[in-house]
């Protein structure tokens, strides 16, 4: 749960009309601010940002979405694509065993 703190500076930032990135950021920092202090265990700066973001949206604040990774229907089309391109190997003839 954010600090009160933190959700009335976002609300007032809200209200002096700044973008959702700016109310955002103030999750962010309160997040960057407990990883330094060590009150939650995050592996990275980025993984901080990610749980800022998160915070936000669950606040209201009107953050873009996340982005969607590359699905697998996606790198199946390109693998299909690749090998539609690449020119058939010459077959290697195996000696057959007489007997």
């Amino acid at each position: 749960m954010p600090e009160k703190k933190t959700v009335a500076r976002a609300r007032r930032a809200e209200r002096e009309g700044k973008a959702a990135t700016t109310q955002a950021g103030e999750f962010v920092r309160e997040e960057m601010e407990h990883a330094k202090r060590g009150k939650h265990p995050v592996k990275s700066r980025k993984q901080a940002v990610a749980i800022g973001l998160s915070k936000a949206r669950r606040s209201g604040v009107k953050v873009p979405p996340k982005k969607k990774t590359a699905r697998k229907s996606t790198a199946r089309k390109a693998a299909a694509r690749r090998t539609a391109t690449r020119k058939p190997a010459a077959r290697k003839t195996t000696r057959r065993k007489s007997g």
